[in-house]
């Protein structure tokens, strides 16, 4: 099984762009991808949106205080 992880920092990025660009990156995901995002917080108002799209996160927070976030089809 060949799985596939796509990164995307988006901690330079200023709100709404992490959110408007995880999504527009969700919408092109491979299936069976992963979509690994590191954002500069927790990016609480991103779950609601991926449920509605069919997908699920699950974030770590990291020591400097940025979050990762695993991003896949539910």
């Amino acid at each position: 099984m060949n799985v596939s992880v796509i990164e995307l920092d988006l901690r330079g990025c200023e709100p709404p762009q992490p959110l408007m660009k995880t999504l527009e990156a969700i919408a092109t995901l491979p299936e069976g991808a992963t979509l690994q995002i590191h954002t500069r917080w927790r990016p609480a108002l991103l779950y609601a949106e991926l449920e509605k799209r069919g997908f699920s996160g699950e974030s770590q927070e990291q020591p400097d205080g940025s979050c990762i976030t695993q991003i896949r089809r539910a």
